[in-house]
């Protein structure tokens, strides 16, 4: 074929959504090939190979595009890596963007593996999860419910563990619940795409309702940090420099209670803007916020930012303006005081905020066993566990928490300037249980992909002289 690039005027491009894919490949690999090794996972419908428009020659990409989306999953896990003939670099293989899509998504990519559906009412999420683990592991199954009753809205969140599961789930099952791709929310989402999921089922869900709030743009409201300033508000925004997603900034401020809302901004593209909404039901608790979290590294080594916007409340009563002094003079107080622990304030109409319980040091889904202590530092090392961060490293500290745990940890030593890092251990067995318990999992809003290091050079020499 002699295209430049793939046909954005063919209508079929998306249809079913997720079935086409991008595929970087050596520029030798002809469209035979191709269809070779990628007919197997199901009809292929087109291939384009990308192709100078003078010269005529590959341009080392290709668009697959199959006939399900089930199919264009299970060929992206499959074949991401692998070499197409001999002498020739793995290819990398990724689901080609849509039109409503920024960027192309791998094969880990969260919203490719987590469907949306409507479900009878009565459902538990025992229910949900019996329902649709026959398409695939199941990581967790959440019922959105009504936050003040406690009923259940009748709809639901799947995650599967692979891409190729959820769409294979939304083929497949019974077409009333409406299965789809879940998607992160935005400003212009209907109430069916209310996002609050999160892998702990305790988290409760945000309500749809609160979309009706007039927050559109960020850059539109005033600010204050509450030092000489007259706006203190219910009404949060907080800002990050480095990638957060609306699971992570929910989870942190749902540890203060009160809060109602919460929602990313994005641009008109769904652009993630790196901010996001809060609004919490009462004064008191979105002071404490805003002063406890303000400056919080979360993820590690990315400062939140976190200032009031105005939410639209009339203050210009005397008694309103003195309430918002006497929480800003407690809260500054308590501030320059330098609190030990959580403290209640009140406000000039007698409300007291609940204590926050304080975080741990290690937040996690993953179930750890107790502290061990660690291996001598001279102890002889059998077996390194290679460990990538995502978005950011860890601190030390926390790494060795985590990782000691498994035993006979010797040292934790971070690659510096590079998100890897290497874990040392002094038996192999230790090793490969913290690597089955802790690869994929996610620990204080980092995600670890977690594998067995090569031995450095210089220890194989010394193994083969040893032995």
């Amino acid at each position: 074929m002699e295209d430049c690039s793939f046909r954005p005027s063919t209508d079929s491009l998306d249809d079913p959504p997720n079935s086409r894919l991008f595929l970087v490949i050596s520029k030798s690999i002809t469209e035979d090939v191709i269809r070779e090794h990628f007919s197997v996972f199901g009809e292929i419908q087109d291939i384009w190979m990308v192709k100078d428009k003078q010269t005529k020659e590959s341009k080392g990409v290709s668009f697959v595009k199959f006939a399900k989306s089930s199919q264009a999953c299970t060929a992206m896990e499959e074949m991401h890596g692998k070499c197409l003939a001999e002498g020739t670099k793995p290819i990398k293989v990724f689901m080609a963007q849509s039109r409503s899509s920024g960027s192309h998504r791998d094969v880990e990519d969260e919203e490719l593996t987590r469907i949306f559906v409507m479900i009878p009412k009565t459902f538990t999420e025992d229910d949900l999860k019996e329902t649709f683990k026959e398409y695939g592991d199941i990581e967790y199954c959440i019922i959105i419910k009504n936050k003040t009753t406690g009923e259940s809205k009748g709809l639901g969140y799947v995650r599967y563990h692979k891409p190729s599961q959820a769409a294979t789930a939304i083929e497949n099952c019974d077409k009333t619940f409406r299965a789809i791709l879940a998607e992160p929310r935005t400003k212009n989402s209907g109430a069916d795409n209310d996002y609050f999921s999160n892998a702990r089922a305790d988290h409760a869900t945000g309500d749809p309702g609160m979309s009706g709030y007039p927050f559109a743009d960020a850059s539109n409201y005033a600010m204050g940090d509450g030092r000489g300033s007259d706006i203190i508000t219910r009404c949060l925004m907080v800002s990050s420099r480095a990638s957060i997603t609306q699971e992570q900034v929910y989870g942190l401020f749902d540890l203060i209670p009160g809060m109602d809302y919460c929602e990313m901004q994005r641009d008109p593209y769904g652009f993630n803007k790196g901010q996001a909404m809060i609004r919490y039901n009462n004064l008191g608790s979105a002071v404490y916020a805003k002063e406890k979290l303000n400056g919080f590294e979360y993820p590690p080594g990315n400062r939140l930012v976190v200032a009031y916007i105005d939410d639209g409340e009339d203050r210009s009563s005397p008694v309103g303006k003195m309430a918002m002094q006497l929480v800003a003079a407690q809260m500054m107080s308590m501030v320059w005081n330098g609190p030990s622990g959580p403290q209640l304030m009140k406000t000039s109409a007698g409300f007291a905020a609940p204590s926050v319980p304080q975080m741990p040091r290690v937040q996690t889904d993953v179930v750890l066993p107790p502290l061990k202590k660690l291996a001598p530092s001279d102890s002889w090392v059998k077996e390194r566990l290679f460990v990538v961060f995502n978005p950011a490293p860890l601190p030390v500290d926390v790494l060795e928490d985590v990782f000691c745990r498994f035993g006979s940890l010797v040292e934790v030593y971070l690659v510096p300037g590079r998100n890897v890092g290497y874990m040392k251990y002094a038996e192999r067995k230790n090793a490969n249980d913290a690597m089955a318990a802790l690869h994929g999992k996610v620990v204080n809003g980092v995600k670890l992909k977690v594998m067995l290091a090569d031995p450095p050079k210089e220890e194989s020499h010394k193994r083969q002289r040893t032995y």
